[in-house]
Parts: structure tokens; C-alpha cells; sequence
């Protein structure tokens, strides 16, 4: 059992215990025990003759505004929602390029945007897809792991990881080698009580860690509150759930094209006939092949098996309506049954023919008996006699089941099997609420819910049999903010070099959809942007970097279509991805790519795909407002707030707010305070101090007029 500490004496271990430099691995996102982190990071920053390097990723901090009108929004809304969650203070530092001398912070993966300016971060970033990660941490030398766990009464000598076994259960073979070679290293957990304590591969034994803090943390768990989803990602999200396949697997990522995906899936789900309609009306016939080769638009009668590096709000809720229900079993020979449909939808056979027509053996003999017994196949009350089997009455049948009289008997007997779950998730981050959801589901339902080590998520490697037969069908869907004509994607970093986000585990996924038979890789990417009033195509002819290269390319999905580029030409490629960008940026495409020589001089565009502009979008929209919710998945803003957000959006959207004289050119139309008087109110806008604070007033006026939703 590990020791308990306080803080400080946690700390006094840990630099007792580790001669030299410390490597301290925490986990990605949600699992850090950041008060701990922070009381070992000021006890280092007076002790410059011990070296700490931190490594980590997602480093959750607070979201802030740099301009004051977005503060005004802002800062209310995080006092309500994020409550007392305490900050890596380290982070801070991070953020100033003030680490102290004997201080480093190596991270695989950013908070998307926030360390764009920080030299420091930027030099010390690891790129490693997510399932190497724990390979190359322990190369480094990785001596220290600190994480947050969840506990649970009923199981006193478990912690459960909760929400990251991702790395730590990779991690943890590692360490034990090394341990068993002589080297010293810590492993520190701290329970927090509003984790939800996820139990399968997740739970360890509590001896696997050496100290644990005494306190139990009970600050606000760091949330992502569902952001509002756009026109643009509602059309990406509704031709994306058309390529999804009944029966299939699913792998989504966080943010607003994610939700749109699952609100997608959600309507084709429940509620078919407008899902159909407004799906007709976007796309016509033109992608009906590829949707009837690799998709469908049907209900899902067989449901959805999710396996996804992140355990997003959307799985959850696909969960909840039935979308995401085909179980998978963790025995091979079980698997294979489920397969071959002998299961039903709860895991129990459908009869004892139907296991014989998948392949289970007719003859019983003890191995089988007790291989049927383990995995719930049969009831463990029935024994082998000789050549009998004899049920708990007393009756003796024949152990070859091919004997109707054996069939019929044993019927009453037959599963559910063991083991059967929905999903399997390497970390969960996500709304409040879906915290809430977990903690308050039975422990039945919540086993449903495999959290595991990534290794087994994002790659192939070690039980490939096993993980071809669950993944059959899969469509791993993640996110591009570009794409190059010839089709490669960019999703982590600008092309001077600064990283937005990380590599993460879009590599790996990708690898997996080239690698299993009937999967498929499929980025979705919202065809243009605009920024300060400046548009831009998000399909370029090149980029000074790449996450995905060109010849791991895969589907495509803009708001205007879906492009198919597996096996294509470079040509084919260029067609297709014309066929997807936006209509005010194609002439220019389409003659860079003639200046190269990939597209025929006389390359003429189909007229169908002339007419790709956001006025065509927007009328789909007004004629099935059911399908465009702003926020289909929840959310924690108040009407008010999303009004406001949807108004400062705007304005961020058309103009440099930074820029008063252009501000003033928008404030000129402005409708009157009393308009809106509850939103000025909100935003300390109802009596203006200044000239200033009139034109901040005028200014959202003017972005509330634009953007409040006809009723």
C-alpha cells in the first residue's frame, strides 16, 4: 500500500528517495494533481541545484480574452464555470518565458492556440504520435509520476485512473523494468472525489504507486463547455454521418465539427425522415455512391462500437440514444461469435445452433466447458460427468450439442457473456455535465465504458486478431485546418514552424484506417475562414508543413461535399478537392495547379460545384432549422451569453478589434440600447463610462443585430 503524506511530505520523499535530476511525468489534460505539482515546483525554484523537467501535454488553464470587450464576456462566465480549479503555476511562467534556471517543460501536445508565443514552450515541444509517447518518456528517463486517481469504498485496495489511464498503463511495465534493474523511481497518485472511478483496465492496485497525498482534492475539475456550432461544421457533420456505417466503429475528436458529427448521427438516428431531407437538399445525388459504398442513411439497427483516443461529450451522447451499443468482447473466440451474429445485442446466444453455425465445437469436453463457463457463454451451475453434462436439477444430457434434447435444455442456460463493452477511450475531458453523467451512472452501465492504455486504442500492435475483429467498418474522423490540393493535411502547426496544437494521436489513427480491411480515414475541414474581415481558403496548392502526407490520404469532408482521394491520381485528387473548396477560391486553385502541370490546360470545373458558396448553405439551413441547432449537445451559457458570443464572434470575424477607427465604421448602424438592454447589462454596457465604453456598446449592438437568430 503506499504511504500516506501531506503535501510537503510527499515532496521531502520524492527528493529523499531521487538522487539527481527529477523527471516528473504527468498526465495529458484532466489527471494532473495540480496542487501537488505546484507545491513541488516552489520547493524546486529554492533548491536551483536540483533540476526538474516536467513532461506532459494539454496543460488546461483558464480561457482568457486579450482584448477588454471579450474580457467583459469572459471573465464572468469562467468565474461561474471553472469555480476554484486551481492552475499549474509552472504554466504561467510558461506563458511569460520566466521557468526559473533549473526548470524545463517538455509537452507533446498544447492547449490548441495557447503557446503560439511562447518561445520556451515552442522549443521544448516533443512531436510523437500518442502511442509513442510513453516509449520515448521512459527513454528520457522518466522517475517520478504523479496523477490524479479516483476511488471507491466497495474496492479498498484499487485506484482507478479515471480519466487517464492512457499513458500511465503503458507507462507502468516500463517502470516496473526498470525498477526491477535497480533504478529509483516514485510514482505519487492524489484521489480527487469528483472523478469518476472507471473500473476494467483503469483500476490498478493501489500498491502500484509508492506515496499518495493525504488530502483528497476537491476543486473544480477543469471543463470544455460545448461551443456553439456553426452553418459550416453543421454541413461538414451531416455529410460526414452519411459515410458512417451501421454496425461499424467510430472515432471522433473534441470541438464544434465533433458535435456536429454527433448531432448528425443523432438525427439520422432519431429522426430520419428530416435527416434524409435535409441531407437531400444539401447534396442532391452527387455523393451517393460513395455514401452507398462506404456509408448509409438508414437508423442504426446494429449500432455503433466507439474507439477513440479521447472519450468526447458526443460518444457519450451517442451512448445515451442507442447510436454507439455494439459490444465488443475482450476473448478472441467470443469476438468471433459476436461477429458471426450468434450474440444478441445484450452478448447472449441466440441459440446453441447458432454458436454451432459460428463455429463453436459440437463436442463438450472439460477445456471447452470451462472456456464456456468463464467467458458467460453457459451457466456455471452445470457440471461434466464423464460423458454427460448434468444441470442443477439433476438432468443429464449429451455433450454433443448437436443433439436437439441438448439444444433445448440448455437454452435457459446460455449467457449473457462477460466482459462486453460499447467503447474503449484512452482519456476523457469534456462539459461538466459529462462528468456529472458518468459519476451518476450504475456501475453495471458505466463498465460499458472501457478506459485503457492508448497503445491499445491507437495502434494495431499486440492483440492485432482480437482488434481487427472489433474494429470492423471503422471510420476514424478527426480534424485538418488545411489541406494541400495534392492532398496532404495540416492540423498541428503553422507553416513557420509554431505549433498549434500537437501530432496527438491523428497519425496513428490514420495509419490504422490504411491498415484494417474496410476502415477509413476521414478529415474534416471547413473549406475557408475569415479573419479580421480578410477571407481565406483553407484549401491551399501548398503548405510549409504537413501532419498527414499525401500519400497516407484518405476521404476529405468540407460543408460542400466529400472528396474520396484514396488511390487517386494527382489529378483525380486536385478534382475532387476543387469539388469540396469554396466557389470564390477555385479559379485560382485551379490555375496554380495548371501552372505546375498537375491539371490539364483545359481542365473545366463540373458545374455542379460552381455554385459552392455560403448562400446556398444558409438556404438548407432556413429550410431545416431542426438540423442546425446552435448547441445540439448542451450547453453552460445562458441565452443572453450566447447571443453575445455569436455577436463578438462576428465582430472578431470582420474587423482587427484592436483597430478603434475601423471599429468605428461599425458602430455606425447600431440599433438602440433598449434593444438589448439585458445583453448591455451582462457585459457592464448599460450606462457607458467614456468614450471607450460607447464604443464597445455600439460595436456589440451592432454585432447583437447582426447575428440575433430570427424568431
Amino acid at each position: 500500500m503506499p504511504q500516506l503524506c501531506s503535501i510537503e511530505q510527499a515532496i521531502d520523499c520524492v527528493l529523499d528517495e531521487i538522487e539527481g535530476p527529477i523527471h516528473l511525468g504527468l498526465p495529458l489534460g484532466l489527471g494532473k494533481p495540480n496542487r501537488w505539482v505546484n507545491a513541488l515546483y516552489a520547493r524546486l525554484k529554492q533548491l536551483p541545484q536540483r533540476q526538474l523537467t516536467i513532461y506532459t501535454a494539454l496543460c488546461l488553464g483558464r480561457p482568457r480574452a486579450s482584448q477588454d470587450l471579450q474580457r467583459r464576456f469572459l471573465d464572468p462566465f469562467v468565474e461561474r464555470v471553472y469555480g476554484d480549479y486551481l492552475e499549474l503555476d509552472f504554466l504561467a511562467d510558461l506563458h511569460h518565458d520566466s521557468l526559473p534556471a533549473n526548470v524545463r517543460v517538455e509537452q507533446f501536445f498544447f492547449q490548441p492556440g495557447s503557446l503560439l508565443d511562447s518561445p520556451s514552450a515552442q522549443q521544448d515541444y516533443i512531436s510523437s504520435n500518442y502511442s509513442h509517447v510513453a516509449r520515448d518518456l521512459n527513454d528520457k528517463g522518466l522517475n517520478l509520476l504523479a496523477q490524479l486517481v479516483a476511488c471507491d469504498p466497495q474496492r479498498p485496495q484499487h485506484f482507478s485512473l479515471s480519466c487517464n489511464p492512457d499513458i500511465t498503463l503503458d507507462l507502468l511495465p516500463l517502470l516496473a523494468k526498470r525498477r526491477a534493474a535497480g533504478e529509483r523511481i516514485v510514482c505519487l497518485a492524489q484521489v480527487h472525489e469528483a472523478l469518476p472511478y472507471m473500473a476494467g483496465a483503469a483500476e490498478v492496485a493501489r500498491e502500484r504507486f509508492d506515496v499518495q497525498v493525504r488530502d483528497v482534492e476537491r476543486s473544480t475539475l477543469f471543463s470544455t463547455p460545448n461551443m456553439p456550432v456553426a452553418l459550416q461544421d453543421h454541413c461538414i457533420g451531416l455529410h460526414a454521418s452519411s459515410l458512417v456505417r451501421d454496425g461499424g466503429t467510430l472515432q471522433i475528436g473534441i470541438g464544434a465539427m465533433g458535435d456536429a458529427l454527433s448531432a448528425a448521427l443523432l438525427a439520422r438516428h432519431d429522426d430520419n425522415a428530416t435527416y434524409r431531407a435535409g441531407l437531400a437538399d444539401l447534396q442532391g445525388e452527387t455523393w451517393a455512391v460513395p455514401i452507398a459504398k462506404l456509408g448509409g442513411l438508414e437508423p442504426f439497427a446494429k449500432g455503433l462500437y466507439g474507439c477513440s483516443e479521447m472519450f468526447v461529450n458526443g460518444l457519450l451522447a451517442l451512448a445515451e440514444a442507442g447510436v454507439v451499443r455494439r459490444q465488443v468482447y475482450p476473448d478472441l473466440r467470443v469476438q468471433q461469435l459476436a461477429v458471426a451474429d450468434a450474440l444478441d445485442a445484450q452478448g447472449r446466444p441466440h441459440s446453441v445452433q447458432a454458436l454451432l453455425d459460428a463455429g463453436l465445437p459440437a463436442r463438450v469436453d472439460a477445456a471447452a466447458l470451462a472456456w464456456m463457463q468463464g467467458s458467460g457463454l453457459l451457466d456455471a451451475s452445470l457440471q461434466l460427468c464423464g460423458d454427460q453434462l448434468q444441470l442443477p436439477d439433476g438432468r443429464q444430457l449429451s455433450v454433443d450439442l448437436t443433439d436437439p434434447q441438448s439444444q433445448t435444455a440448455l437454452q435457459e442456460y446460455l449467457g449473457p457473456v462477460r466482459g462486453g463493452v460499447i467503447l474503449h477511450g484512452g482519456f476523457f475531458l469534456g462539459p461538466a455535465d459529462f462528468y456529472q453523467r458518468l459519476r451518476e451512472m450504475n456501475r453495471e452501465r458505466l463498465g460499458r465504458f472501457a478506459m485503457t492504455g492508448i497503445c491499445f486504442v491507437n495502434q494495431l500492435y499486440g492483440d492485432e486478431p482480437l482488434k481487427r475483429l472489433q474494429r470492423r467498418d471503422a471510420r476514424f474522423i478527426n480534424t485538418a485546418f488545411n489541406m494541400t490540393l495534392l492532398g496532404a493535411a495540416v492540423s498541428d502547426q503553422l507553416e513557420d514552424g509554431r505549433v498549434l496544437s500537437g501530432v496527438g494521436g491523428q497519425y496513428d489513427f490514420v495509419a490504422q484506417a490504411h491498415a484494417l480491411e474496410g476502415a477509413r480515414s476521414i478529415l474534416l475541414l471547413r473549406s475557408w475562414r475569415e479573419s479580421a474581415g480578410h477571407l481565406s481558403s483553407n484549401i491551399v496548392w501548398s503548405y510549409g508543413h504537413v501532419t498527414i502526407p499525401r500519400h497516407l490520404r484518405d476521404i476529405v469532408v468540407s460543408e460542400y461535399g466529400i472528396a474520396d482521394l484514396r488511390g487517386k491520381t494527382d489529378a483525380q485528387v486536385i478534382e475532387a478537392l476543387l469539388a469540396i473548396s469554396d466557389s470564390r477560391f477555385q479559379p485560382e486553385l485551379i490555375e496554380q495547379a495548371q501552372q505546375a502541370g498537375k491539371l490539364a490546360k483545359d481542365f473545366r470545373l463540373d458545374p455542379r460545384f460552381a455554385d459552392n458558396r455560403p448562400e446556398r448553405l444558409q438556404a438548407v439551413q432556413a429550410g431545416h432549422p431542426d438540423l442546425f441547432i446552435e448547441y445540439p449537445l448542451g450547453s453552460d451559457f445562458s441565452r443572453e451569453e450566447r447571443d453575445l458570443l455569436r455577436a463578438l464572434n462576428w465582430l472578431k470575424g470582420k474587423f482587427k478589434l484592436s483597430e478603434a477607427l475601423e471599429l468605428g465604421k461599425a458602430a455606425l448602424d447600431a440599433p438602440p440600447a433598449d434593444d438589448f438592454a439585458r445583453h448591455l447589462e451582462r457585459m457592464g454596457l448599460a450606462q457607458p463610462d467614456g468614450w471607450r465604453e460607447e464604443l464597445y456598446q455600439r460595436l456589440l449592438l451592432a454585432g447583437l443585430h447582426a447575428t440575433i437568430p430570427e424568431s
